[in-house]
């Protein structure tokens, strides 16, 4: 009955707009996917479960995820049967990943994150929606915060590239010896290079998510700019590179400007943005 009680206390804030800072009971939140488990951390909060969490440790990183975060499977399909078992609080997704709200909200009331909705930049909305559920779960100074420093890590990692800010980038993620997926126009780096003075070398189009899939020789459009490559790499794909005349003979590889970062999650929030151009004024 005590745990009746405290959730039905938590709805009632919920449907009033707001969740106390300090409930009876440590807040229990599930999260569908990986962009609403980075923001939920860092608003300071230990999520019971987060679909494919090996996945977030390998291709997010950071913020970590608490050690005994529950694994609730792929993230576009969630084990059902242990969220309902797990008897969460809140169960926060995010927009794109083609999970339909009202398949999870007989377990918990949901909120959705909508990053990359089309309806801003994805830095603005990160921010907003940062803020907005940080209000909605009685956190609105620790979500402010929050997105201070973010803004500040950016600001200083600007003011750290200022010398170099002239030189283009390009950003690659790297799934096979012939393909890469490359960031620009509509996605969260793109928002960063901006905030940063900073030049993106690819400048084609890219889809809805801000990257574009092409193949290795289509680099070659970046001419002698600065490529970023981010990690994982699969070790696969590493060896097969590192044979691979079409990449021995891309400008980029023959000035020696390649450089590889830890993981970065290219679909996150403020502190995928923050940790990118962290990991940015010190790579470059």
């Amino acid at each position: 009955m005590r745990n009746l009680s405290r959730r039905a206390v938590l709805a009632g804030l919920a449907a009033a707009g707001a969740m106390p800072a300090r409930a009876a009971a440590p807040l229990r939140i599930a999260c569908l996917e990986w962009t609403s488990a980075e923001l939920v951390v860092s608003l300071g909060l230990e999520p019971i479960a987060v679909s494919d969490t090996k996945g977030y440790r390998d291709w997010v990183a950071a913020p970590l995820l608490p050690a005994g975060t529950i694994d609730l499977g792929s993230r576009g399909e969630p084990n059902l049967e242990l969220l309902a078992e797990l008897k969460p609080d809140l169960i926060v997704g995010a927009y794109g990943y083609g999970l339909d709200a009202a398949t999870f909200a007989r377990f918990a009331p949901v909120w959705n994150v909508p990053f990359y909705d089309g309806t801003g930049t994805p830095y603005a909305q990160a921010e907003s929606e940062a803020l907005r559920l940080a209000r909605h779960l009685g956190r609105t100074d620790i979500g402010e915060r929050f997105a201070i420093a973010a803004a500040a890590t950016i600001a200083a990692a600007k003011e750290k590239l200022a010398a170099r800010a002239a030189e283009p980038l390009a950003v690659v993620s790297m799934f096979d010896d012939r393909h890469v997926r490359i960031y620009g126009r509509g996605g969260l780096f793109q928002d960063v290079f901006d905030r940063m003075g900073v030049t993106n070398a690819w400048t084609s189009e890219t889809n809805s998510w801000g990257f574009s899939t092409t193949g290795i020789e289509q680099l070659v459009a970046v001419g002698g700019a600065r490529l970023i490559s981010l990690d994982p790499i699969p070790p696969h794909v590493a060896i097969r590179i590192a044979r691979s005349s079409l990449w021995a003979n891309l400008p980029c590889v023959r000035a020696g400007k390649v450089t590889t970062i830890p993981p970065v999650w290219p679909f996150g929030g403020l502190a995928a943005a923050a940790r990118f151009a962290g990991l940015l004024a010190e790579a470059v």
